[in-house]
């Protein structure tokens, strides 16, 4: 190690360490930490906020509104550069940092870097408490920070300016590592931002962080490989890591080789274009009839990249054949063991290509392709009835708004979405033509991540239209990064579909006996009674307020003119439409698959004991699979 060194203080060494990081893979390089967002208080407006002001910092910034946000954006800019880059969050102290918190999970839950740097209370507490300092009577090392620990993959607290150089490189280990990455925090109390320190110039140096591409076990790959030799009935289930991998192109040659059918989960759609002969829809609660009934019958089901939420498994209820085997092909162990499956750790492409090569010309028999093409072909028919725009002067279904929009897009557009009713009308529906086109947080299924996360996927991938839609309810959760595109120039696209109401989350209470309880925005009256009239509310209103182009198509003819000039706009540009319920004729079809929400096991009102009779018909048919 040299022995000159460089006197900064530790926010400052932070930028520059952070400025000198790349990541690697098949011979690419990329920076790790691109940009850092930050909302500026006490607590890192004298520390980071100063040391991105120093000449040479070599730190882009971007000012967000609010902090939950401002992680969606960089968890968005992360998803769609492959994991291969981030963004750091930068916050004060106090409920800036708890702010964090949910974003943290929402990284952490889909393996999804990005690098949290919260201001904390001072270290050597000259004052005891200080502002929006959390006291602990049994423990004086306790900040508000320490809820990011079980949110976090890695976490530490910079106490001195020295401990910042193990801490630091332990992070963008953990950054840049895709068995372990999600957010990483550095807890960085006020007064060790500031302090000075005379750092080895070593630490500054250029640093590659290798993304691995771990090879499968041979023991591992030929019993994965009889195992898929000697199905009848196999199904490959595609998730996220596809993607990750860049594993789409193998997974296409294999799939075309062995003529194995391919469902995804919500993470995974796109793994195959929605035309290719083997690509059979979304799996599970989401999914379509024709890879749920490939699922239940399947004998063998090879899991690749996925980590197997019960949406995708239908709650242990969706593979419904005795004799069916699990093999789990994924990065992270923990992940490939789930279902009892032979485990498979390795990357999605190295693994998928290992096993192409193992099983040689082995390919399923040729009945089974010709039955699921035909049963592709048929829910084909589904989707394009309830994309149909019916009456050209009626107000359009949501489904009719996914229609409208499946005959503007290209392979170029991105669509992102995470909750309400949409995810499920988009697994089942939406027509993905390119590998990143689908971009559906539904990991944590998270509202309020569409808008921010449509910025974040805009500043790494310029120029490429990205539409955010959003259901009302997630729209009131979360709209104040419009003002940041605008500010940005980004010209995103959001989309508000206005049903006056918690779709989603209603449908789901009218099916479990709640009579959609609490999931309506409604008048209440003097008596204390509510009205049936919607509350006079105008989300569009609220959008051109914060600096939106702003477009309100009443009809499914409107609809189609608005989305083109928004997908033609130079400027961050919304198009509010309020839709038809979705039990109209052009409704999407129903769910699939079953999903284990527990139904109150006594009660008194007709409903709620209805679904409890339903309830306990479908959970005799759930089973472990061990």
């Amino acid at each position: 190690m040299s022995g000159t060194t460089r006197r900064l203080t530790t926010a400052q060494a932070l930028l520059a360490f952070l400025s000198r990081q790349y990541t690697a893979r098949s011979g690419a390089e990329q920076r790790l930490i691109t940009a850092t967002w930050g909302i500026f208080g006490h607590g890192n407006v004298a520390g980071i906020g100063q040391a991105l002001l120093e000449p040479g910092s070599d730190m882009p910034y971007h000012q967000g509104r609010n902090e939950q946000a401002m992680v969606h954006a960089a968890v968005g800019y992360a998803r769609q550069s492959g994991r291969l880059s981030a963004h750091a969050v930068t916050t004060s102290i106090g409920p800036g940092a708890t702010n964090l918190v949910t974003g943290a999970a929402l990284a952490t839950v889909n393996h999804l870097p990005v690098l949290l740097l919260p201001g904390d209370v001072f270290a050597s507490r000259p004052a005891d408490p200080v502002l929006q300092q959390l006291e602990v009577p049994y423990a004086g090392d306790v900040s508000v920070n320490d809820c990011l620990r079980p949110v976090s993959r890695y976490f530490d607290r910079i106490t001195r300016p020295e401990a910042l150089i193990p801490a630091a490189l332990a992070a963008m280990s953990v950054l840049a590592d895709p068995a372990r990455t999600g957010a990483v925090t550095l807890a960085l109390p006020q007064d060790v931002q500031a302090e000075a320190y005379d750092w080895p110039e070593e630490f500054f140096r250029r640093r590659v962080w290798h993304v691995r591409a771990q090879e499968p076990d041979p023991a591992e790959l030929d019993e994965a490989a009889e195992l898929l030799r000697t199905a009848r009935r196999p199904l490959v289930v595609a998730g996220g890591g596809v993607h990750h991998a860049r594993a789409e192109d193998v997974l296409r040659r294999f799939a075309e080789r062995t003529g194995i059918p391919v469902a995804s989960t919500q993470a995974g759609k796109g793994s195959l274009p929605y035309d290719h002969p083997c690509d059979v829809g979304g799996i599970g609660h989401t999914g379509t009839a024709t890879a749920d009934a490939l699922a239940r019958e399947a004998d063998v089901v090879l899991g690749v990249g996925t980590r197997w939420t019960d949406f995708t498994t239908a709650s242990s209820t969706l593979f419904q054949n005795s004799f069916v085997r699990f093999i789990g092909l994924n990065v992270n162990g923990a992940d490939a063991h789930k279902l009892g499956a032979l485990q498979l750790v390795t990357d999605a492409r190295a693994g998928l290509d290992a096993l192409a090569k193992a099983l040689g010309e082995h390919r399923v028999a040729p009945a089974y392709p010709t039955a699921y093409g035909k049963a592709k072909a048929a829910w084909e028919e589904r989707v394009t009835a309830a994309y149909a725009p019916g009456d050209e002067d009626a107000r359009p279904t949501q489904a009719q708004v996914l229609g409208a929009l499946d005959t503007l897009v290209t392979g170029d557009d991105i669509l992102i979405n995470a909750a309400g009713s949409l995810p499920g009308d988009l697994h089942k529906l939406w027509r993905t033509r390119s590998r990143d086109q689908y971009h559906v947080e539904y990991g944590y299924s998270c509202m309020g991540y569409e808008i921010p996360a449509a910025i974040g996927v805009a500043l790494a991938a310029p120029g490429r239209p990205v539409w955010a839609l959003v259901g009302d309810g997630t729209y009131l959760m979360n709209p104040t990064e419009i003002v940041t595109a605008v500010q940005e120039n980004l010209p995103i696209k959001v989309v508000i579909l206005q049903n006056h109401g918690y779709a989603s989350i209603g449908g789901l209470s009218a099916s479990v006996g709640g009579e959609r309880y609490g999931t309506a925005y409604r008048f209440k009256a003097p008596d204390g009674t509510y009205t049936g009239e919607p509350l006079p509310v105008d989300l569009a209103a609220n959008a051109a307020s914060l600096g939106m182009a702003v477009l309100r198509p009443k009809t499914v003819r409107d609809l189609r003119e608005a989305l083109a000039a928004a997908r033609a706009a130079d400027r961050p540009t919304c198009v509010y439409v309020e839709t038809e319920t979705a039990d109209t004729v052009s409704g999407p079809p129903p769910a699939q698959a079953w999903w284990d929400v527990p139904v109150a096991e006594t009660a008194t009102r007709s409903s709620a004991v209805e679904a409890r009779e339903e309830y306990d018909r479908q959970v005799a048919a759930r089973r472990r699979h061990l």
